[in-house]
């Protein structure tokens, strides 16, 4: 990839760019935080959510950008609360979904991360899964979100009990990125 080459991340949540620009480094990207709130639509959809707040992002930033839309989607609660997992966690946040799961034996989930890029002549979006299970209670101090009670499958700790480098090996938002970077290598190659 051109050493030139500069890509902005379009968000205010420090955890995200923290974990970002630490996948950066790994691909030789150079990754710039731009600290703003993205617009995002009400959707159900997270391509769709990212893809239209990449757009938007960029007609007021005008430089390559990326924007990452993610959630925790929980069958047995009908894959609540998904795209909207954001204004969960600020509102019922870990609580609310641990209270929402008592008494229900299938406590299987999945985070999903769609990551769009566009630098205005094009708008690509990747995506990562990471299955797992929501734990009985919060565990760890590490991450953000709704890592202290968010378990991979293949382990026994939560994302919060992880360190970056462990959680980067599971991380949905890790499979996206090393998408992204694969395109990216070849796009500006």
């Amino acid at each position: 990839m051109k050493k030139d080459v500069k890509i902005s991340l379009i968000t205010n949540n420090e955890g995200k760019f923290r974990e970002m620009s630490e996948m950066a480094k790994e691909f030789n990207i150079e990754l710039e935080w731009i600290k703003s709130d993205k617009v995002e639509i009400q959707s159900d959809n997270l391509e769709e959510i990212s893809k239209i707040s990449a757009t938007l992002a960029y007609l007021t930033f005008r430089r390559p950008l990326i924007v990452d839309d993610s959630g925790l989607f929980i069958p047995a609660l009908n894959n609540f609360p998904g795209p909207y997992t954001s204004y969960v966690k600020k509102t019922i946040d870990i609580k609310g979904i641990l209270k929402l799961l008592e008494n229900i034996k299938d406590r299987s989930a999945y985070f999903m991360t769609v990551i769009t890029f566009t630098d205005g002549k094009i708008i690509k979006s990747f995506s990562g899964i990471v299955k797992g299970w929501i734990a009985n209670e919060m565990r760890g101090n590490k991450g953000f979100g709704f890592d202290p009670i968010f378990i991979p499958e293949g382990e026994e700790r939560t994302f919060a009990e992880m360190s970056l480098e462990e959680k980067n090996k599971y991380s949905h938002r890790y499979k996206a990125f090393s998408k992204l970077a694969e395109f990216l290598y070849e796009y500006y190659s």
